[in-house]
């Protein structure tokens, strides 16, 4: 079947290839019954409209590029969800790139978006990648950081103060009574894992007594998490910590399977508290509901789109850097 034209349409409708152009690109200098005539030709020929020819008249698409860290930790999909209704609002499509933690991936992803001549980029990166931003900036596309900060400032970012969050959730569990606490999380090349145990670590100096255990983990994931519970519940009752800050709640999740596992006969809060990190919408629902430090994903989103959009239009703003204030959450996992 042969590709139907925007000619077509026009002959179709008895009006000019510019008026049809106008129906699709801007209807309000086109009378009601002329766009409904154009329409109606539209639907009768089945015509789809060439964006990507589209794009290349116009040098910039309606599309943003999203690139997370992991699409499997449902604080990235509230980010992804806030970011993309958001973009509808204002005609825009967001396409979402998963980098797994890897520098390689996230490097195709960017070439790739850029390839795509995508209006811009927001992107959680894994490690400090200032250099290649200023590259794509420089060629016309702008870049937001999402729960990340750049290292000179020279870009917005929208994120979440993960040393205040790691000190929140530590400072709850000394008030709790607790005072040896390990710090379960990584890799250290995460920076939001870095500021979390940043933060866990300032509140642990500042609490006479108390110690901080650091956990290691390959992987901010329920397996990883899985695995440390288990080192941890095969340890002698006194050489384990009496409560665990988990640096995200996929860990925080992975440890308690392990501690609750039959046989193994530890209890979550009696024997060890336990506190994660992002309150993904799992941690209220667990065996024991999981205490959180929450963040404001779907707004993170909103807000790092709405920055973008105004970039895309004035690249000469300054950059801003927006910084949302976590919030404890309290269950029975910390008593």
């Amino acid at each position: 079947m042969p590709t139907v034209s925007v000619r077509d349409v026009a002959r179709h409708a008895g009006v000019s290839v510019g008026t049809v152009s106008n129906v699709m690109n801007r209807p309000e200098k086109v009378s009601a019954a002329v766009v409904e005539r154009v329409q109606a030709a539209i639907s009768t020929l089945g015509f789809v409209r060439n964006d990507a020819a589209r794009q290349l008249r116009v040098g910039r698409s309606t599309t943003i590029g999203l690139i997370v860290l992991d699409v499997r930790n449902p604080f990235f999909t509230e980010v992804a969800r806030g970011a993309e209704d958001t973009a509808a609002e204002h005609g825009f499509t967001v396409m979402l790139g998963n980098s797994d933690e890897n520098t390689a991936r996230e490097a195709d992803y960017l070439d790739l978006f850029e390839e795509q001549r995508v209006h811009g980029v927001l992107i959680s990166p894994y490690d400090d990648i200032t250099e290649r931003l200023r590259r794509l900036r420089a060629r016309g596309t702008p870049a937001v950081l999402v729960d990340r900060t750049s290292g000179d400032r020279s870009f917005s970012s929208v994120s979440v103060d993960d040393f205040a969050g790691g000190r929140l959730a530590t400072e709850h569990l000394l008030g709790r009574g607790h005072r040896r606490i390990a710090f379960v999380g990584g890799p250290f090349g995460i920076r939001q894992v870095i500021d979390r145990h940043a933060g866990a670590q300032a509140a642990v100096d500042d609490c006479p007594g108390a110690a901080l255990e650091v956990i290691v983990l390959t992987a901010l994931s329920v397996i990883a998490g899985r695995q440390a519970g288990h080192e941890i519940a095969m340890r002698e009752a006194s050489d384990r910590p009496e409560a665990i800050f988990a640096a995200n709640d996929l860990v925080a999740m992975g440890v308690l399977q392990a501690l609750m596992m039959q046989g193994v006969g530890v209890r979550v809060p009696e024997d060890i508290a336990l506190i994660g990190y992002d309150d993904i919408d799992f941690a209220s629902a667990a065996v024991v509901p999981l205490s959180s430090i929450r963040q404001p994903s779907a707004l993170i989103g909103k807000t790092a789109v709405e920055i973008l959009l105004e970039e895309a239009v004035d690249p000469t703003l300054d950059a801003r850097h927006i910084v949302f204030q976590p919030e404890l959450v309290v269950r029975e996992s910390t008593g």
